[in-house]
């Protein structure tokens, strides 16, 4: 139940940097390596000859050495050859648009007629030496959906990250909820609190006061296919909240990029763009590290609930006022997914027969 004509992140330059890297990505096994003049190749990752893994072998001169019996593979799918053996009658591989930008590899799983990179979403944070960026990699068990639940109702961080983003005024700010086409966003505004620990050491970076009561903000975006960008940040109270100047607020981006193994797994790359202090590597080093700590404390929580779900499917689950970012996201998918699997139309040739 996840759409499959669009681009998911596959995995990050470094995962391919010196070896073929194997990875399923909605359903599709996938090998992702550097062909000739560096450029990212992703092929389906089965050898013709016994299916073994092709991510076992190694590229030589672009190619994709099978690591069995030295099968070479092309990038377009097609056996370059194999030692004592002709191979022009061997069966082609499945292929897959793969694009590097951003600081990611990007690849569609779908129909490879409708891979346009000019769909890939432009971010800004990612190409613009006013920002600095730290984030890292999750393999978690649940359905990728569980994700963006968890990702667009903040309410959990009072009970789930207590000790570092959580406070009793989420619970008590109600979020507002609107959906503009294939978008969902879902805003929290808190205003003259004190800020949790891990604001008052973004503060502390940004060389504001920590002990001072904050305005504090939660903007979370869903866009297809499960993209959450969530805009957080506090500011000095009175300074003007969200539009406060630079001078008075640390404000960064989320980064969630969901990409579903699965219908009960996913690679969820997180990370966290910031535009203040772009230059401070210990900064970025102390809140990716921050920020790892606290996206691990959901992991056991995902895993669980995925485990209840399937060992209970008859359940309802109750949907509250704290739930419509999640569950006007799964309306958006529902009804992609929907038009992907809809039959398409047969021409019929007809000739015409003059009366």
């Amino acid at each position: 139940m996840y759409p499959k004509n669009t681009w998911y992140v596959a995995c990050t330059p470094d995962e391919i940097a010196t070896k073929p890297l194997g990875r399923q990505i909605c359903g599709e096994k996938i090998v992702f390596y550097r062909a000739r003049e560096n450029q990212v190749a992703a092929v389906e990752d089965f050898c013709p000859h016994r299916g073994a893994p092709l991510s076992l072998g190694y590229v030589e001169d672009g190619n994709l050495v099978c690591g069995y019996h030295g099968l070479v593979m092309g990038c377009d799918g097609k056996t370059v050859s194999m030692p004592g053996q002709r191979v022009r009658g061997f069966p082609c591989n499945k292929t897959f648009a793969a694009v590097e930008r951003y600081g990611f590899i990007w690849v569609w799983p779908g129909d490879q007629a409708q891979a346009d990179p000019a769909l890939i979403p432009h971010l800004e944070w990612a190409v613009s030496d006013e920002w600095a960026y730290g984030g890292g990699l999750f393999h978690i068990g649940c359905d990728y959906r569980l994700m963006i639940d968890n990702l667009m109702d903040l309410t959990h961080e009072t009970y789930v990250h207590a000790s570092s983003i959580g406070q009793k005024e989420i619970d008590e700010a109600p979020p507002v909820t609107t959906v503009t086409g294939d978008e969902v966003v879902t805003a929290r505004h808190m205003e003259n609190i004190m800020a949790p620990p891990f604001w008052r050491m973004a503060l502390r970076g940004n060389g504001l006061a920590d002990d001072v009561p904050v305005d504090r903000w939660q903007i979370c975006r869903f866009t297809p296919p499960s993209h959450v960008l969530i805009e957080v940040g506090v500011a000095h109270a009175g300074k003007g909240g969200y539009h406060a100047e630079a001078q008075h607020k640390a404000s960064s981006i989320v980064v969630d990029f969901i990409t579903p193994e699965s219908d009960t797994s996913i690679w969820y790359f997180w990370g966290m763009a910031r535009n203040f202090a772009a230059h401070d590597q210990t900064l970025t080093d102390n809140i990716r590290e921050g920020q790892g700590k606290i996206f691990s404390e959901d992991l056991e929580m995902l895993e669980r609930q995925q485990q209840n779900l399937l060992a209970h499917p008859e359940r309802n689950l109750l949907k509250l006022n704290i739930d419509a970012g999640g569950v006007q996201s799964r309306k958006v998918l529902e009804r992609i997914i929907a038009q992907e699997r809809a039959p398409q139309p047969q021409l019929i040739a007809t000739s015409a027969n003059p009366a």
